[in-house]
């Protein structure tokens, strides 16, 4: 079924009683040729590019819960570009490229807003290290405008440009970034897939991946023993965990990292506003909620909620920032699972064990990667060659010390990604 506003409107004349289901709920097959095991984002982007680039069909995506209970449905929504080591930059300006055709790719609203994307910055040092980032990014062929303080004024009057220890100096303006509807996003790649032949298995968890000879066989699930060529990892912040199950121990570490959304509000704020003196962000949602995040909790941890501390920590940036924001009542927060690498950059590629791969390590940055991740991957996946986006993000990177994508500068310290 295509959807279209035709449709709406029929639709809303009789009762809409005739929606169909948005993908099948198949039982699992004793055999596929291939084998996502995560139904998030990047699984079901995977998945959506294996059939549609490559025609490859026999394949099952496995989620433990139900299709977007992870990381996918867990963010704060933003997508863009501004990337600056080279590696990074020219993946995430593919990624903005899907994202910009991606509603008409999969004929399904992820209602994407390039509602633009402001750095601020608050010292001279700040101001010429996101001038090189500016500079790199329209390089790369991507849009970066370098704002004087008056400039963000124009954009964001209501900040608190004379803060005694953070004044607003200027910012970066990417003008092309902005936000996604995370749900739809799952919802969209999902039903892609489905369409091309793919079997969305929900409820139901792997328990151990079979490998005879360094070679991969198929995995254990709660529902039965899947037998399967080629077995593809994707688990977001439980990469670790189902590594484990095939001997392998990656550079990983799963850290909580909270997101907070208010009661709905008259328009106020038109872009997504990040914080160059705390890891703080905000943007404000098509309901009217301010969405907001900072950092991570700084433990390692697998649930799917943060502590008190860190949701006052969060709080401080934003009335620091914009002290208007006292005044708006949260709503909930919730946690996702973040897999972090130790150099804050993704890995995208094959194991020592014939046919299981690898994806993981996206830090913060995985939701604005999900369209370039699944493409890239699904090269991979069906080459055996990586994509030429996607050629840094080597899984032994770390084990020689060579090719380390340090975007931030900040070392090898997980949570400091």
């Amino acid at each position: 079924m295509r959807y279209s506003g035709f449709k709406v409107f029929t639709e809303g004349l009789t009762g809409n009683k005739g929606w169909k289901p948005v993908w099948r709920d198949p039982e699992p097959k004793s055999e596929y040729d291939i084998v996502l095991i995560g139904g998030g984002g990047h699984g079901l982007s995977t998945a959506y590019y294996l059939a549609k680039n490559h025609g490859l069909k026999n394949i099952a995506v496995l989620e433990k819960g139900y299709i977007g209970s992870g990381n996918i449905g867990r963010n704060t929504t933003i997508v863009r570009a501004n990337y600056f080591l080279p590696g990074n930059s020219e993946f995430y300006s593919h990624s903005l490229k899907l994202w910009e055709n991606l509603e008409a790719e999969l004929n399904y609203n992820v209602m994407h807003s390039q509602r633009g994307l402001i750095n601020l910055f608050h010292s001279d040092g700040q101001r010429d290290a996101f001038a090189r980032r500016g500079n790199a990014m329209i390089n790369q062929g991507d849009d970066a405008i370098l704002l004087d303080r008056e400039g963000v004024r124009q954009h964001l009057p209501y900040l608190d440009f004379d803060n005694i220890r953070f004044p607003v100096y200027g910012a970066l303006f990417h003008p092309r970034g902005g936000t996604a509807r995370h749900d739809a996003v799952a919802w969209g790649y999902a039903r892609g897939a489905d369409m091309r032949g793919v079997d969305l298995i929900q409820n139901c968890e792997v328990t151990g991946i079979d490998i005879e000879g360094g070679q991969v066989r198929g995995v254990r699930t709660s529902r039965g023993v899947i037998r399967a060529k080629k077995v593809a990892m994707v688990a977001a912040g439980r990469s670790g965990q189902v590594a484990a199950m095939a001997g392998m121990r990656l550079p990983i570490e799963s850290h909580i990292l909270q997101a907070f959304v208010t009661e709905g509000l008259k328009p106020v704020i038109h872009h997504v506003v990040s914080f160059g003196m705390g890891h703080f962000y905000i943007s404000q949602s098509d309901k009217g909620g301010l969405v907001f995040g900072g950092d991570l909790d700084f433990y390692s941890s697998y649930a799917q909620r943060g502590n008190l501390p860190m949701k006052e920590h969060v709080m401080e940036a934003a009335m620091t920032l914009m002290p208007m924001i006292g005044k708006a009542r949260v709503l909930r927060s919730w946690g996702g699972v973040m897999d972090m690498s130790p150099d804050g950059s993704p890995i995208i590629d094959k194991t020592h064990i014939d046919g299981l791969f690898v994806n993981c390590g996206w830090n913060y940055g995985g939701f604005k990667a999900v369209p370039a991740s699944g493409w890239a991957y699904a090269h991979l996946i069906a080459t055996g060659e990586p994509h030429e986006t996607a050629k840094r993000y080597r899984l032994d990177r770390f084990r020689t010390g060579r090719g380390i994508m340090d975007e931030e500068g900040t070392g090898s310290q997980h949570n400091l990604h």
